[in-house]
């Protein structure tokens, strides 16, 4: 008898903001289904229970300025499984696009001739809803500036500068190492009482949240023992008593 052909793939798919009910169903059947998970450090481990027997369950994470699987090498186990096992899903937290380099490993599938598939997730900003905090409000905030906190040389992102000069929500992730310097920055061009919050695992059951003024959200962090992972919200979405009094 002669040996099943295997189709090498790989399938990108955001698991969503940490409840493992928020995963989409597209990909919750997809864990059922295939023989190789490469999962993040941001996955609810509680995930992996969908998978079916014999699936070979890899941890690729990368601690926030700690320990982390190499990207090189998550590059050459995706090859190597998909060459092996055939179908291979990349569970990655949130949504794989949003800071999540997502494509950059779909353009190293394609580039060593393996089908390539995108399913998206709710990243972590979306679940802000929970708190009360809508990211745009009629007459309030009519756009979003997502930001990152950190670009690949340490340092923040200049686009933050910009986002400042503007009406819209700012959002940025991986940014608690840089809120210092980011409260500092609202506060050297005059936005220092900007209000703004920090959400900490927003979806899960031991998330924290701080709203205040942006000038004292270092403070604010320091008090209630919040680190990363989290998210930085500035604007006026945040306050919660000016969207109420819009009504």
């Amino acid at each position: 008898m002669a040996a099943l052909t295997v189709e090498p793939e790989l399938i990108v798919a955001g698991a969503g903001a940490g409840d493992p009910e928020l995963i989409t169903l597209k990909a919750y059947k997809l864990l059922q289904e295939v023989p190789v998970v490469l999962y993040d450090n941001l996955v609810n481990k509680s995930l992996l229970d969908y998978t079916k027997p014999g699936c070979e369950n890899i941890y690729v994470g990368k601690l926030p300025y700690g320990d982390y699987t190499p990207q090189e090498q998550i590059h050459e186990l995706i090859k190597e499984k998909a060459f092996s096992k055939g179908r291979v899903l990349r569970l990655k937290g949130g949504d794989p696009f949003i800071f999540g380099r997502g494509f950059e490993e779909i353009l190293y599938a394609r580039h060593h001739g393996i089908k390539t598939t995108f399913i998206p997730g709710i990243t972590s900003m979306q679940a802000s809803g929970f708190y009360d905090i809508p990211l745009t409000f009629r007459n309030i905030s009519e756009s979003i500036w997502v930001v990152t906190g950190t670009r690949k040389d340490g340092s923040l992102s200049a686009d933050l500068q910009l986002a400042i000069q503007s009406k819209a929500t700012v959002v940025i992730y991986m940014g608690m190492k840089k809120l210092p310097e980011i409260s500092n920055i609202y506060i050297d061009k005059g936005y220092g009482d900007m209000p703004a919050a920090i959400i900490h695992y927003a979806s899960l059951p031991y998330h924290k949240l701080v709203r205040g003024a942006i000038k004292d959200l270092p403070q604010l962090a320091t008090e209630q023992h919040i680190t990363h992972p989290a998210l930085i919200i500035i604007g006026p979405v945040t306050d919660t008593a000016l969207l109420a009094g819009t009504e």
